[in-house]
């Protein structure tokens, strides 16, 4: 397999650039007119362009019915969308990646009240930037071999930068879908699940 180096460096630098600049709308910013399917596609392609897939892709107009029909978000008012149902679409398109439907509505539940979504949502964008500067720090320190040739570095920089993020991803879907479970969770009987755990393992 091969890389071209300074492809993959101009790559990681422009991507870089581009989430310490993106943001999530501020719940003041997203329309709270009523927009129809056609409109909210429009809308999400320009919220969500630091998605290295299409917005297409990623969501669908059926995808959207279907997750008003499993009841994952509001239902349209009349079939408009609102601020509201934006706020929601924003939440399970950008978690989606890394959570279930299910671990998702335990973070939003769609019948939550206006004042809770609107909470929610803001501390949710305020999060994601934060996680995206931090993550390209570390994304830099990782690939300091790319990102500085003159230093040298394995020939096998960029495979072991993909290596890295996979195991990366894989390790945060592990935690978070931990958390997740985690909700409401009656200690005593987490506790000792892990105790029973530990005795079967030990008397293998």
């Amino acid at each position: 397999m091969h890389y071209d180096k300074d492809l993959i460096a101009h790559k990681l630098r422009r991507w870089e650039q581009f989430l310490q600049d993106y943001k999530l709308p501020d719940w003041d910013d997203i329309p709270d007119f009523g927009l129809y399917m056609d409109q909210v596609m429009l809308l999400l392609t320009n919220y969500l362009d630091f998605v290295p897939t299409s917005v297409e892709k990623l969501v669908t107009t059926s995808t959207i019915n279907n997750y008003v029909r499993l009841k994952v978000m509001p239902a349209p008012v009349k079939k408009k969308y609102y601020r509201v149902h934006i706020a929601y679409l924003l939440i399970i398109l950008t978690l989606k990646q890394s959570l279930s439907i299910s671990d998702i509505q335990q973070i939003i539940p769609p019948d939550s009240p206006r004042q809770d979504v609107q909470s929610i949502y803001s501390d949710y964008a305020r999060r994601l930037q934060s996680v995206a500067l931090f993550f390209t720090q570390e994304v830099r320190n990782a690939a300091r071999d790319l990102l500085s040739p003159e230093e040298g570095g394995a020939e096998n920089a960029t495979e072991m930068l993909l290596i890295q993020s996979a195991l990366v991803a894989g390790f945060s879907r592990i935690l978070a879908e931990k958390l997740a479970r985690l909700r409401d969770a009656d200690p005593q009987q987490v506790l000792e699940a892990e105790e029973d755990k530990r005795q079967h393992k030990e008397a293998r």
